[in-house]
């Protein structure tokens, strides 16, 4: 099985936080979609005839494209790829893009599963993030979905935000609990140093929330979730039993995936592609039919660090006998010595050939992590 990403660069405002590629060049949408579907055809031999499982249209502003973009894409994909053995179609929206016939529409299409970057529930922090949405169009977008028949709805929250307080980090849990969406990601606020809000932190304009809130934080998140029912399946992600992401599960469990468009990031086991980062370049090599990309070849070390990296982060663990069987007796030991302490602490459990982290060494997971990977 194989996955297709596909990155729809187009944004009407840029958020403070987000440092994807993204473009406001809302007038070059048409020519992407013609060099995205150029792609698509001259990359079909990537994925080795494997069966496409999940395809997922991420941004950027995916919910930013027409009805007549969506089924270019599709007919493409169903063309040279095929669409039989699919089980799982995400569009990224914003909240303010889904209106009652926009959603209607999107359910007309390929889509079975809607993922809405509502990130907070505060309007005060949501102008500050330079969103686009309130928190009323927030939800009135899953109740527009709701109407239109999709039965997969997952929610983006940030937390660790300027100004979080633990009632209102509070409150963002249980409105998201309300809401009864099938799956949540909740991911802590970074500063990357190429965003807005990098500038006004070292500006001193706003600060940053102390270690111990963030812990308190990511408590807060996994014990509401938790009773809510919710499987926390990965480190930031939650989701009604069974609805897990399968597309970004594939990349915890080192299944091929294509990605097409500008910026975007592919792996077939032994490398890693990334297609240029800039629209007009991208469009301009795809009119020429050269795929102009980079490319990494991945040693055993690092094929096994990522394995460590992503396979730890989710309920399944660490397989140890995959890890002898892919990467041979060495990094097995290295692998089962490193373990060793976080087990006697408990840290790590072990079950069935697994290594997982307990739900104390969750708080540590870095570290951990960093531990078991071969330098």
């Amino acid at each position: 099985m194989a996955g297709i990403y596909i990155h729809v660069p187009f944004c009407e405002t840029r958020c403070i936080y987000c440092d994807f590629y993204s473009t406001t060049r809302s007038e070059l949408k048409s020519q992407y979609v013609r060099a995205l579907c150029q792609e698509l055809r001259l990359r079909k031999d990537y994925l080795k005839g494997e069966p496409v499982e999940t395809v997922y249209l991420g941004g950027g502003t995916p919910s930013q494209l027409a009805e007549e973009d969506f089924r270019q894409i599709f007919e493409t994909i169903e063309s040279v790829y095929g669409l039989e053995s699919t089980h799982e179609i995400t569009l990224e929206a914003n909240p303010d893009d889904l209106t009652e016939k926009y959603a209607a529409m999107l359910h007309s299409l390929p889509f079975n599963r809607i993922s809405i970057g509502i990130q907070t529930f505060d309007d005060a922090t949501l102008k500050l993030l330079n969103r686009r949405h309130d928190a009323r169009q927030a939800v009135r977008a899953i109740a527009h979905c709701r109407e239109a028949g999709f039965g997969n709805i997952s929610i983006d929250l940030i937390y660790g935000l300027p100004g979080e307080t633990d009632s209102r980090w509070e409150h963002d849990l249980q409105q998201a609990v309300s809401l009864d969406a099938e799956h949540i990601s909740a991911y802590h606020l970074t500063y990357e140093k190429n965003t807005r809000i990098y500038q006004m932190l070292k500006a001193r304009r706003i600060r940053e929330v102390d270690e111990e809130s963030s812990t308190r934080f990511f408590a807060m998140l996994t014990d509401k979730l938790g009773a809510a029912g919710y499987e926390h399946y990965e480190i930031s992600n939650f989701s009604k039993p069974g609805m897990y992401s399968r597309h970004n599960t594939s990349y915890w469990k080192g299944i091929p995936y294509l990605g097409c468009g500008p910026s975007a990031h592919s792996f077939d086991l032994d490398t890693r592609e990334w297609n240029i980062a800039s629209l007009s370049r991208y469009i301009r090599s795809m009119e020429t039919g050269q795929h102009t990309c980079e490319t990494e070849y991945l040693d055993k070390p690092t094929r096994y660090n990522e394995y460590i990296m992503t396979s730890l982060r989710t309920m399944w663990g660490v397989s140890l006998e995959e890890v002898k069987q892919r990467f041979g007796t060495e990094l097995w030991q290295h692998c089962i010595n490193t373990a060793e302490p976080y087990i006697r602490s408990g840290k790590l459990k072990t079950k069935n050939q697994h290594l997982r982290l307990s739900h104390t060494g969750i708080f540590i997971s870095d570290g951990i992590i960093s531990d078991l990977m071969f330098v």
